[in-house]
């Protein structure tokens, strides 16, 4: 009997074993599946005998209506084989791709809403996107994170392929960690090798740190942009040369590293990776004339860039919608578009991108949809909103740690919001919990607290059961809160 997804679902009833339908996926006598025995999820290697089941996944096997089953642990060693034999499970480079969408998962479960929400439109996902801040919150590693999308790539049946994004990485030593890990993609942080203090230097501190730089690097700088105007698509940028001196004080040691990283990178994947530049974590906008900078020393230097994130006007706070003048950003975000466009039509990436629908049309519209957003905590408050429609008791726990919690995580986030604004969960029923994911500072409360949390031996442990207990509710929320984001954008929906 040939077995497919209706012949293996009744040999493994009787083992108590629910299959995911389709993950079901044949690879010659062999079958491979996700399934849940026991309230624990596990990799099914089914095949006629023993002899044809492969030698390179790990687990107990065991005899079932004639045909022989092993039951796999989700461990690297399995998630590596999987890999190798299921190439469409492994990351890949979306270099290619129009519209690309980052959606952080804190918690290695988020993958099948995701999947659910951007197979629906003409979108590619970022399924594995961790910083290393994430990663110390959580006690995870690269490993972990894009293991766990290969068994949810499976669960889902997913074969139009994904990134993994190595977030925010600021050394050489983190950026082969998660390379070795299978990351296809990279974010470079420039923050730290910038001078990002000099855009409010004097022009008297500028021209002596410029005066300091070698003389044959002053002579280019001043050549090549001081004074001059760059035409970009129908709009201009003037350089003065005050300016041009500035950037070079600025970001030319940024751009050097930046040339390291791309090395690296090329020499442990080829082509076959996507880098984003980020100069977004400053205080200060991004200005265009900068912009311009950057990406002509990228270029200078021979560095393709998949994407770049520049530091936007207004504020990209965490979990809640953009703060700031809607027109200015309009003005600003249009030039922006056209450097990239003129400069390789590289994508733009916008990063806490989560939630930010007051601007989303306006960043599809100038984008072309040619752009990267990144999302990251909001898969967290989704899992939030779970609890809280299916444990409230447990979100009551969970939001009274969180005000305890929050001195620490304000170390690491910035947030402004207004806690007194959030009403005493007294006065609240049960049935109420879940509209606290709609108001913004409980949203910024939750967000920002996930690592206090999880880390917690009392509410981790217990939030993590009660989400794997119907993570079918999991799913519906992400599915539901993505379409919104991606309606919003204005992206096409996938024929059928």
């Amino acid at each position: 009997m040939a077995l497919t997804p209706a012949t293996l679902a009744p040999m493994l009833a009787p083992l108590g074993d629910t299959l995911y339908p389709a993950s079901v996926t044949p690879l010659g006598p062999a079958l491979f599946a996700i399934v849940r025995r026991q309230g624990r999820k596990g990799l099914l290697v089914a095949a006629p005998q023993a002899a044809d089941l492969p030698a390179d996944f790990a687990g107990e096997t065991q005899t079932a209506g004639g045909t022989a089953l092993r039951f796999c642990p989700l461990s690297h060693a399995n998630a590596a084989a999987l890999r190798s034999r299921l190439p469409w499970t492994a990351p890949v480079s979306l270099r290619d791709r129009q519209t690309t969408i980052g959606c952080g998962d804190r918690l290695g479960r988020a993958t099948p809403g995701h999947i659910r929400a951007v197979r629906r439109f003409q979108a590619a996902p970022v399924l594995a996107q961790q910083s290393m801040r994430e990663l110390t919150l959580t006690h995870r590693t690269y490993e972990n994170v894009v293991d766990d999308v290969t068994f949810l790539v499976l669960q889902e049946g997913y074969r139009n392929g994904y990134g993994a994004d190595g977030d925010h990485l600021k050394t050489l030593k983190d950026i082969g960690t998660a390379v070795d890990a299978g990351m296809a993609m990279i974010t470079l942080d420039l923050t730290e090798k910038m001078n990002a203090a000099a855009e409010h230097w004097s022009p008297e501190a500028v021209d002596s740190a410029f005066a300091a730089l070698p003389e044959a690097v002053r002579r280019r700088m001043l050549d090549t942009y001081a004074g001059r105007t760059f035409a970009v698509g129908d709009q201009t940028i003037a350089m003065a040369a005050v300016e041009a001196r500035r950037c070079a004080v600025m970001y030319l040691a940024a751009m050097d590293f930046a040339r390291e990283a791309y090395g690296l990178l090329r020499q442990r994947r080829g082509d076959a990776f996507d880098l984003e530049i980020s100069i977004d974590e400053t205080q200060a906008p991004t200005l265009p004339a900068h912009h311009l900078f950057i990406i002509r020393e990228l270029l200078h230097r021979d560095i393709a860039v998949s994407s770049l994130a520049p530091r936007f006007i207004g504020e990209f706070q965490k979990a809640i919608d953009y703060l700031g003048d809607l027109a200015e950003f309009e003005r600003q975000f249009k030039l922006h578009c056209a450097i990239a466009k003129a400069h390789g039509n590289y994508k733009i990436s916008i990063h806490s991108g989560s939630d930010k629908f007051a601007v989303y049309p306006t960043i599809g519209r100038y984008t072309h949809h040619r752009v990267h957003v990144k999302t990251a905590g909001t898969s967290w408050l989704e899992a939030v909103r779970a609890i809280a429609a299916a444990d409230p008791a447990l979100y009551r726990r969970m939001h009274a740690r969180a005000f305890e919690v929050l001195p620490e995580a304000l170390k690491l986030y910035h947030i402004t919001p207004d806690l007194n604004t959030i009403p005493p969960l007294a006065t609240l029923a049960d049935a109420d919990l879940p509209a606290l994911m709609e108001q913004n500072a409980a949203r910024q409360l939750l967000h920002v607290t996930y690592g206090g949390l999880l880390s917690d031996p009392a509410i981790g442990p217990a939030f993590l059961a009660a989400l794997d207990a119907d993570e079918e509710v999991y799913y519906r929320f992400l599915e539901k809160h993505f379409t919104r984001h991606l309606q919003t954008l204005g992206l096409a929906a996938t024929a059928g």
